[in-house]
């Protein structure tokens, strides 16, 4: 706990490029909710590269997500927005960590499964232990609580398992983190696969809407969403991807599902998709237009990132240092 605040921790992966499901299911709560903890807002470009990735590509994305992260209304000053790469605790920690880690736990992580059938050919250690390097993100900055999916909890379970064997150990030096049970994200499935969460990396571009792309291409999309026949909006499981639209709708204007049922009344989907449509360009414009602005800034988006990657590496120092201290390696001369 830092300044009387309680600690949060989050991060997203420098890959692909970030859809409204990104947005809407967690950049966006992760604004409402920044004032009332001491935050940590990682790109997680470590975890990135279990995938083989284009060296120029990778740079490019961590910077535009970073940026993204300000422009959605993340206040540098106040939040700790950095690069994982460029604060050393995360390896050290991790490795660390590793060695009060099982086998078995890891070979039980779903996620590991899921991602070592789909890169058969790229089965690495590093995709193996990857939840352990997310341990360490989180119990380097002590942090109370983590926003996390449901595909993310299981790994949230082993990070607390992998606490308490240390501080069983060692004494209290980890805070064990929770998972952060707030107003919940609107989770946005695909405009083609209605029962698929949205993705960076669907190979459908017209399943996703980008948080870049502009008006003309979101309401494309929209027209091109899968519905169904029964021609009524309604909010019902049976009609998935009406369900989906009203979700996106209600999470773009603040409306209800009966309220946006009502409003839509009678009327075709046509005219639903299209107002889906102008309700996420509404969105999307002003942090379109702020990210434009800050991208043209080069000289402030370098001074935070070095500014706050010296603020992580301070912090999470102190907390590298217990660890150290505690398992028996020797103190440095300063």
């Amino acid at each position: 706990m830092l300044d009387g605040k309680k600690t949060l921790f989050s991060g997203m992966q420098a890959t692909g490029n970030l859809t409204l499901g990104n947005y809407l299911g967690a950049l966006k709560n992760w604004v409402t909710i920044s004032d009332e903890y001491q935050t940590f807002f990682s790109v997680v470009d470590m975890h990135s590269i279990t995938v083989r990735q284009d060296p120029a590509e990778l740079r490019k994305r961590a910077r535009m997500l970073l940026t993204l992260y300000i422009a959605a209304g993340l206040d540098p000053e106040k939040n700790c927005i950095y690069y994982q790469s460029h604060v050393s605790g995360h390896a050290e920690l991790s490795w660390i960590l590793s060695c009060f880690t099982y086998m078995g736990e890891l070979s039980r992580m779903t996620q590991f499964k899921d991602k070592a059938a789909k890169h058969a050919d790229n089965i690495n250690a590093g995709l193996f232990t990857y939840p352990v390097l997310m341990a360490a993100d989180i119990l380097l900055y002590q942090a109370d609580v983590v926003p996390v999916g449901i595909d993310q909890m299981q790994h949230l379970e082993l990070t607390r398992d992998i606490a308490f064997r240390f501080n069983n150990i060692y004494g209290d030096v980890f805070t064990v983190p929770e998972a952060y049970i707030g107003k919940a994200g609107a989770k946005i499935m695909s405009l083609q696969e209605p029962k698929k969460k949205m993705s960076k990396s669907d190979e459908n571009p017209n399943g996703s809407i980008y948080l870049m792309d502009d008006p003309d291409t979101v309401i494309r999309k929209f027209k091109r969403a899968v519905t169904d026949s029964e021609a009524s909006v309604r909010y019902r499981d049976e009609q998935p991807g009406i369900k989906n639209l009203i979700d996106i709708y209600c999470a773009c204007t603040g409306k209800t599902p009966q309220e946006t049922e009502r409003e839509f009344d009678g009327k075709g989907y046509g005219d639903f998709k299209m107002a889906v449509g102008e309700a996420v360009v509404s969105v999307l414009k002003p942090l379109q237009d702020r990210y434009k602005d800050l991208s043209g800034n080069k000289d402030y988006l370098d001074g935070i990132i070095k500014a706050n990657a010296e603020k992580a590496q301070y912090l999470s120092n102190k907390t590298l240092r217990k660890v150290q201290k505690k398992i028996g390696f020797p103190e440095k001369i300063r």
